[in-house]
């Protein structure tokens, strides 16, 4: 009795706490191997054809897991399979990571990344179906966003910031340096993973018959295919979530292309993400609460308004800043580069190109002027100096629309902040609100199999998103235009959601 009491009075269950624990234990593996350290790593080992080859591992990876879901998912709805299917799944992400930092040949390299990467999205099939076992309906919402919210703080944050200290102090190139943010993504990921394994288990399953088949398990397939286009609710549920979270995993891999493209700072960009991931972890506690309030649906609606803002915001961030931009580098081809060839067409002397290049980033600063007569104190050769009377006579002349320039720039730079705060209130969320309805529209019994068509929706969702914003960027001219065109995808999911209330309402109360 006393057990019991002490059990409510607790912030979540045992089987609960060891669950979400497997968000901190593994999204260190999205930071470091997947995003923002590995990559380029890897690229610098591989040399000049390094980002096609990676090209290729990640879409290998992604296209393997996305096909195999459904067939993992029926597997594992089996009793008893669950558990190990996660366990092997674990266990190959986290050895084939470690492999990578055993070893200096980037094919192998490539090897390990495949198989780790197929390891942990594998894995996290068969972690987002545990949801259904371990919580209920009532506390879904809240368990889900726990999970997201302590990634992102756990895994995103501290493996991640240790990494890029030793990567400072040790210098990017250090191969010390370089093999601790891999081994301690290993490391980190299964240390944490201990209490999942010593007290998750599969309470909603399957018996499988004596007789049991492959043809069956194909059979189990395509009786889901046929449940989620037969069940209305659901059926627009997912479609509506593949248009959004399409939205989602869009703004997500090309913000930092798109800061470049305007000419935004890379270190403010990096810093701006962090702060992204620190938001979402509150917000994702508290989002389960809003929806607690208003339904899940609705405030999913709220969320996909919110980026809706949030493309509004971006699109803005470019629209103003794009035309000084262009004036500006008009004027830098029309006018300097053209008096720099002249000088340079009689030869190349040492380090002028490197010179030239500095001038075009010394142009950027609020203090061009300080840096051009510092070059100029280091300047011997005649050519050189040729370069920095050039340089002086472009700012001179184009000091008013350099400043301009300048202007929108730290305009611009204001709104990404903006944006990656308000990507931190909902992207966390979303996500998490999204697994959980998820999981109360479905048959519990049958959840790997319906999580495994979710996966593929998922997988292919970031597809339509990034083919829009390159294809009316490239149109136009303008990438503004291309992430004003991303609004279509949060605005389809929202009315689908909008009116589908009778079905979804129906779903989730059984009938």
């Amino acid at each position: 009795m006393r057990a019991a009491k002490q059990e409510k009075k607790r912030l979540f269950s045992k089987k609960e706490w060891s669950w979400i624990m497997y968000d901190w234990a593994n999204s260190v593996y999205a930071t470091n191997i997947m995003a923002a350290i590995f990559p380029t790593i890897f690229v610098s080992v591989a040399g000049a054809a390094g980002d096609i080859w990676w090209g290729y591992a990640t879409s290998i990876a992604t296209f393997l897991v996305a096909i195999l879901a459904p067939l993992l998912g029926a597997v594992a709805d089996y009793k008893g399979m669950k558990k190990k299917l996660f366990t092997a799944f674990m266990l190959a992400g986290v050895v084939f990571t470690a492999l990578i930092a055993a070893t200096n040949n980037w094919k192998i390299m490539l090897i390990g990344y495949i198989v780790s990467r197929i390891g942990f999205a594998g894995s996290n099939l068969f972690y987002d179906s545990f949801l259904t076992d371990v919580t209920d309906n009532d506390r879904m919402d809240k368990v889900s966003s726990w999970g997201y919210a302590m990634g992102y703080i756990g895994g995103s944050t501290i493996p991640f910031v240790l990494s890029i200290v030793m990567l400072l102090v040790l210098g990017y190139g250090s191969p010390v340096a370089q093999k601790f943010s891999i081994l301690i993504t290993s490391v980190w990921w299964l240390i944490f993973t201990v209490p999942f394994l010593k007290n998750v288990e599969q309470t909603h399953y399957i018996e499988r018959s004596a007789d049991h088949t492959a043809a069956e398990t194909f059979r189990h397939i395509w009786q889901t295919a046929k449940d989620i286009f037969r069940q209305k609710g659901l059926f627009l549920f997912v479609v509506a979530y593949f248009f959004y979270i399409d939205g989602v995993g869009t703004i997500i891999s090309i913000s930092t292309a798109y800061g470049t493209v305007l000419g935004l700072g890379t270190v403010g960009m990096i810093l701006a993400l962090l702060v992204t991931q620190i938001v979402a972890m509150p917000c994702s506690i508290v989002f389960p609460k809003i929806a607690e309030k208003l339904t899940a649906r609705r405030a999913l609606m709220s969320a996909i308004l919110v980026y809706v803002l949030i493309c509004v915001v971006g699109f803005y961030m470019g629209f103003s800043l794009e035309p000084h931009q262009e004036a500006y580098e008009t004027a830098l081809q029309t006018e300097f580069t053209d008096v720099t060839a002249a000088i340079t067409s009689d030869g190349d002397p040492e380090g002028l190109d490197d010179l030239i290049a500095d001038c075009k980033t010394a142009f950027r600063e609020k203090n061009a002027a300080e840096l051009l007569a510092s070059y100029r104190t280091e300047a011997t050769d005649p050519a050189q100096l040729q370069v920095l009377d050039a340089a002086d006579a472009f700012l001179a002349k184009n000091s008013s629309l350099a400043d301009a320039f300048n202007h929108a720039v730290s305009r611009s730079s204001i709104l990404f902040w903006a944006m990656a705060v308000l990507v931190g209130t909902v992207q966390g969320g979303i996500q998490a609100v999204s697994r959980s309805y998820f999981g109360k529209l479905i048959p519990k019994e049958r959840s790997n199999e319906f999580f495994g068509f979710f996966d593929i929706f998922g997988k292919f969702a970031s597809v339509l998103g990034p083919f829009l914003y390159s294809l009316i960027g490239g149109w136009t001219g303008r990438s503004s235009y291309g992430v004003l065109c991303l609004m279509a995808l949060f605005l389809v999911g929202f009315f689908i959601l909008g009116g589908s209330k009778k079905e979804l309402d129906a779903l989730e109360s059984g009938k």
